[in-house]
């Protein structure tokens, strides 16, 4: 009797997923896929002549791909896969490259960050102090105000947050502060504890005349929220847009999803971190363990960076101009004491700047003693390969931490490949024995550091929309390491025995995988 209810749940789960909005949208896509494959063994048997014009457009696509500038792992990708799925591959190719909706984006993005920059002016008596204290960051602030611009800030305190429960706590401290509007950019927002008292806040201060604005992914939130979520919050008062919203058509939009983790109240206070909105990140659920995550509040001028970062996606998402000057704060006169420098970044797949990858680049480059880093993926191209082997090499203390307890088994495969590479050069990994490590940050030397929202992935450095904050000479820094310190001792160090004794079948698996990484 109860292997029959086990089979009826079972069948009834299956029926469920089946006719589900998630299973219509895959089995339309699917449908399209196995057209387009149709499509080539339909040439091949009775239009020869047009399949081999796509065979010559597949070697013009190959020596134009080699040829193209862009990071190398992606060709060698695409290489591999137009090679080994003739005509089928190339098709694929042209496809993601020649959809007009991505050209669109791209260049509405370009108009619209061409236009805030007015908002968004250098500070030179920061840069100018910055100098005197490290030269070496001077650098790193003219490359992220003069390439994507975003500018240095002195007057700007920081709170960092070693777990998703402090930061929740001080949410709704904040929210319940606010006089003028809420804004609000999350990759995951799931119904549960968390959300549903944020929201419940939210609609308070709606009644209290509070503007407020969500924005969240619609990759992130596809089996997190209905359908039509977004009309639920607008009927509450609460204006929401759905950033590359998931529909039925093959399209590569939804491969460069909004990752960002941002909430500013007031021009006040401005929060990232790697903390989405769902009750896993509190530790109010238990899906991978203990889930650890970090997040910081940035109290002062920086928070316009994260304002402008915003109401620049809801200009992209909602196609409505903005007036950004309504919600920005005003400079301050003169200086306050000394809190160090703060550099909102943000990053976008389409302007050909991999701004988080540089920001990171720069921390390992210029650390004296150590670079320790939080990361859930370990995906990495030569150049960052190179350039942690270099620093370690060299002398200076990597640490990595990664989760013991993966969300994804496949990324945890590919990760899983680097290990020996990295240990051997004298690259430190320790993996988080309670569970999940979700953190992105990067701290060195006791005096630099970034939280933000970009994983050492491939979808982190190079495809999704991210954001973080530099931090040098603040005070809180000292506290991120604390951290850092504090989580490694209920870590293990991973060996070299320990990645030699893995099953075959799973490193064999990493391998293939990893050929695929720039495409996971």
């Amino acid at each position: 009797m109860k292997v029959q209810e086990t089979q009826t749940r079972a069948k009834k789960g299956i029926t469920r997923v089946i006719f589900s909005r998630i299973g219509i949208i895959a089995a339309l896509l699917i449908v399209q896929i196995l057209i387009l494959v149709g499509s080539v063994y339909y040439l091949r048997e009775f239009l020869p002549l047009i399949y081999g014009l796509i065979i010559v457009i597949e070697a013009f696509a190959i020596v134009h791909l080699i040829n193209s500038p862009g990071n190398p792992a992606f060709k060698m990708t695409w290489v591999l896969l137009i090679l080994v799925f003739p005509v089928v591959g190339v098709l694929f190719y042209l496809f993601t490259k020649m959809q007009p909706g991505t050209y669109r984006i791209s260049n509405r993005l370009a108009v619209i960050h061409l236009e805030t920059r007015k908002y968004l002016s250098q500070d030179t008596e920061a840069v100018g102090e910055m100098w005197e204290n490290k030269p070496a960051n001077t650098l790193l602030a003219h490359y992220l105000y003069k390439q994507v611009g975003y500018p240095t800030y002195k007057n700007t305190e920081v709170k960092y947050f070693p777990n998703g429960e402090t930061k929740f706590e001080e949410m709704k401290i904040r929210l319940r502060e606010a006089k003028k509007f809420i804004f609000l950019e999350y990759f995951i927002i799931t119904e549960g504890l968390m959300w549903d008292t944020i929201l419940d806040i939210l609609k308070k201060k709606v009644a209290e005349g509070v503007e407020v604005r969500v924005l969240y992914d619609g990759m992130g939130t596809l089996t997190t929220l209905p359908w039509h979520y977004n009309r639920e919050l607008e009927a509450c008062g609460i204006k929401c847009h759905v950033v590359g919203k998931l529909t039925p058509f093959l399209s590569s939009i939804q491969n460069n999803r909004d990752h960002r983790k941002i909430l500013v109240i007031d021009g006040k206070y401005g929060f990232t971190g790697g903390i989405n909105l769902a009750d896993e990140y509190i530790n109010h659920i238990n899906r991978f363990g203990y889930w650890k995550d970090t997040a910081a509040m940035f109290t002062g001028e920086a928070v316009n960076s994260f304002t402008t970062m915003f109401l620049e996606m809801w200009e992209l998402t909602s196609g409505v101009e903005e007036k950004y000057d309504k919600y920005l704060l005003p400079r301050q006169k003169g200086w306050q004491r000394s809190s160090g420098y703060v550099i909102p970044y943000g990053d976008t797949p389409f302007d050909n700047e991999n701004v988080g990858e540089e920001v990171y680049f720069h921390i390992i480059n210029h650390a004296k003693k150590y670079v320790h880093i939080m990361t859930p993926y370990l995906i990495l191209d030569n150049e960052m390969i190179t350039t942690l082997t270099r620093a370690s090499k060299s002398g200076i203390e990597v640490i990595i931490m990664m989760p013991h307890v993966p969300d994804k088994w496949y990324a945890y495969a590919v990760a899983k490949t680097y290990y020996k590479e990295l240990i051997t050069a004298g690259v430190q990994i320790y993996e988080f024995n309670p569970g999940f490590v979700h953190a992105k940050i990067f701290v060195s030397d006791d005096d630099t550091a970034t939280v933000g929202t970009v994983n050492l992935d491939y979808r982190g450095l190079y495809l999704h929309f991210e954001c973080g904050a530099f931090i040098y000479d603040h005070p809180e820094v000292l506290r991120i390491e604390d951290d850092f310190q504090d989580t490694l001792k209920r870590c293990h160090k991973v060996s070299l025995i320990e990645v030699d004794k893995r099953n075959v079948f799973r490193i064999l698996v990493g391998k293939v995988l990893r050929l695929l990484a720039p495409l996971m």
